[in-house]
């Protein structure tokens, strides 16, 4: 099965210019804990709710003028829509991620899978992603 399958092909991607708070708020209206950070039509980076809190709050910075770019992760973890579900889940295991990028063969940001879209459809597999994930932690 490929994981263009399986992905959520509605994914939000603010700018690095943003600031915190509207970060936050764009997660919590999604109802989500991570946003791809794009420029010029560029995945750049990502942010996750944990990043806000462990690179930003702890160190009681402004939410109204940090922006993005100070805190986001730069190493962008993705794989491609025309991959099999075991490969991507097994990328996920070894980058120990909970959500992978997915993207075209332009390299165009057009999904996330998270390990419960793989657990749905591939339950063996999803259980070790997971199980190495949660013993990394």
């Amino acid at each position: 099965m490929k994981v263009r399958e399986i992905m959520t092909s509605n994914v939000e991607c603010l700018g690095p210019e943003s600031s915190l708070k509207e970060i936050a708020q764009e997660m919590k209206s999604l109802d989500v804990g991570f946003i791809p950070i794009c420029e010029n039509d560029r995945l750049v980076g990502t942010v996750t709710d944990r990043d806000i809190v462990i690179r930003h709050v702890a160190d009681g910075r402004d939410v109204n003028t940090t922006q993005v770019r100070e805190i986001m992760s730069r190493e962008i973890i993705y794989a491609f829509e025309e991959d099999d579900v075991k490969t991507v889940a097994e990328r996920m295991r070894e980058k120990d991620v909970r959500r992978i990028l997915i993207l075209d063969e332009n390299k165009r940001l057009v999904g996330v899978v998270s390990i419960g879209d793989i657990s749905k459809v591939e339950e063996k597999v999803s259980g070790k992603t997971l199980h190495d994930i949660a013993e990394a932690a």
